[in-house]
Order: C-alpha cells, then structure tokens, then sequence
C-alpha cells in the first residue's frame, strides 16, 4: 500500500511532489522483487474505506493511549515537534494503520522493531469491535501477529532511527558514486580513532555507544564476513575508511541488480500506472466487502437506497 494519507501527518505542507514520490517508490518495489499478481500495489488514497474505517475506530481507542506510542515521542523527539501543538491527524495516524491492516483481516503483519506497538494497537482495536459490536455473531477482525525478522530495526546511518526526513537512508535508486559518499559519513566507534585503536563494533551501554553501524550492514548485507570483520576491528588490525570501503562494494553490488529491473520500469510508465489501476480494483473490492460487514455489525447499515 502506498501509504500517501499517512505522509500527509508531517508533509501536509510539501505534496508538490507526491505524485511523482508515489510512482517513484512503486517502481523500488517492482524494481526490488515485488510481484504485483502476488501481492497487491495501490494507493491508500484511492480506496476512501480505509477513511471510514479509521474514524469508527477513531471512537474506540482514548487519546491518552495514543500518546504512549513509542514512535509518536520519537518523532516529536527527531523532528523538533511541539506535543502541545501536533496535529490530530500526527496523533492518530496508528489508528488509521489499524485501519489499513483490518481493511484486509491482515493475520500477520512483517514490520520493524519500532512498529510493534503499533500492531499491539491494532490488536487492541480489533478486540475492542469484536467485544462491542460482535457478541451475537462472529468476530469481524483477526487480531494480527507482529512478524519481526533477526534484523527486526535497521539503523539509519547517523546511529538513529532510519528516517527520510532525518537524511540519513540509502536508497534503493541510489547511484553508486552517492552511495559510497553517504557511507562515508556512517557512525562508526568514536574512539576508534587510528586504524590500529581497538574497535566496538558492538554497542557499550557504559559510554552510550549505540555499536557501529557499518557492521551492522555486514551483518545484514555481508552475513558471511561479518564477524571476521568484526575480530579485525576490535584487534585493531582493520581501519574504518577501508572497512566504510568494503561495505560500499558489498551495498552496491546487492543494488545493481534492483537498479537494473528498476531501469526497465522506468521506461514504461504506463505499466506501472496498470500495476496500479489493476491493484486499486482488486483492493476496493476486498475494503467494500469488509466494510459491509462493520456497518452491519455497527448498525450503520443504509435503511434507503443508494
């Protein structure tokens, strides 16, 4: 799903843009694998029920337990927000991803770390409209398992959470020569000074070093020479300029083939605009039949006709 309301809860200002993000960010995930007769690509946007469903839900939940979302405060921490003076649209964008899984009785949702809460969240929602709206028929929503890999956060360059709006991302467009530039910035151990310094790759709670992030792309990306590596580093036998260097030769070649199935989608706009058109079809018509069922079992159902 291309989540476009969900940009609006910081970006409403900047949406200039927004059509050519969208068709940007669908050609990565062609370009990445994703089979749209698989799995189905649309834009949030174009199907109104995920609207309706986030405000019925919206009755359901307090504001008091919006406002413990973890990611909620690092935002408002990240990006030097106001609490006081958020919008409620900013506040209440977990319901509406609530809204965004139960559209679709999603049973399992893949996410980061981060994202945890928010499905714990929507398990809360979906229990609550079972609970108040279901006690003589059968429950309309699942409640959705959180499904985390072994790499359940991948950090942002910086050592902070991964984030566009931070400046700290590498993306899956990016050109080879910009990605070894932005490497070369990646947080390493600051006390790792000279090649021949002991290094941590792993993180030190004592002196708040959060662990180097250029091998946890090894760890992610180069599996197979990640702890050789890390030896070298805490023996001071591997100096992070050419250990940075590495990890942009291991980061570029696991791109080249996305970029190259991403150079075929370029060229044919129309086709992505068809991936796109075929998936909103395909997704109004499982959100129009999940919808019937909530006014039914809310007693919203139309007593004239349409």
């Amino acid at each position: 799903m291309v989540a476009d309301w969900h940009m609006l809860t910081t970006g409403y200002e900047n949406t200039a843009a927004l059509q050519s993000d969208i068709v940007e960010m669908v050609v990565d995930w062609l370009a990445a694998g994703i089979d749209p007769a698989k799995s189905v690509i649309f834009i949030q946007s174009h199907v109104k029920e995920h609207a309706e469903l986030h405000l019925l839900f919206s009755m359901l939940v307090s504001k008091a337990r919006l406002e413990r979302i973890p990611t909620l405060k690092e935002q408002i921490r990240d990006l030097h927000l106001d609490e006081q003076t958020i919008s409620y649209g900013h506040l209440g964008y977990s319901v509406l991803q609530a809204a965004d899984i139960l559209l679709y009785k999603g049973t399992h949702v893949p996410v980061g770390e981060d994202q945890v809460p928010h499905v714990e969240l929507t398990r809360e929602l979906a229990r609550r409209f079972n609970f108040v709206y279901c006690t003589d028929r059968a429950p309309v929503f699942p409640e959705p398992e959180p499904q985390v890999t072994a790499f359940a956060r991948l950090r942002g360059l910086d050592g902070k959470r991964m984030s566009k709006s931070l400046g700290n991302t590498i993306l899956l467009s990016e050109d080879p020569a910009e990605l070894e530039q932005k490497v070369k910035q990646a947080y390493t151990d600051p006390k790792k000074v000279r090649k021949d310094d002991p290094g941590r790759p792993e993180a030190d709670e004592n002196d708040g070093h959060p662990g180097c992030v250029v091998w946890e792309y090894h760890r992610k990306f180069n599996s197979g020479e990640a702890e050789a590596i890390a030896v070298k580093c805490r023996a001071g036998e591997l100096g992070c300029v050419a250990n940075k260097q590495h990890l942009s030769r291991v980061l570029n070649a696991a791109l080249e083939p996305i970029r190259a199935r991403r150079a075929k989608w370029e060229k044919d706009p129309d086709a992505v605009r068809d991936v796109l058109a075929d998936g909103t079809k395909r997704a109004r018509a499982v959100a129009r039949a999940t919808m019937e069922q909530v006014r039914s079992a809310m007693g919203l159902k139309s007593i004239v006709e349409p």
